[in-house]
């Protein structure tokens, strides 16, 4: 099975009140996540799209990112 997943973050003010989100797409499903954090960052945000995205998926599966 291969995994195309697709990340964005943002923040209003550096630092400020942050979210992230990604999609995680298969020849089946699409799933969406997202979250967000007080006080952070636009760079952490960014970041914890894909870190929370790979959480998702199996050890060993084939993976496209997009960021």
């Amino acid at each position: 099975m291969k995994f195309d997943i697709y990340t964005d973050g943002s923040c209003l003010g550096n630092p400020g009140n942050g979210g992230w989100a990604a999609i995680i797409s298969d020849e089946k499903e699409t799933r969406k996540i997202s979250g967000s954090e007080k006080n952070t960052t636009n760079n952490r945000m960014e970041l914890l799209a894909p870190i929370n995205a790979l959480k998702n998926i199996k050890p060993g599966t084939e993976i496209k990112i997009y960021t």
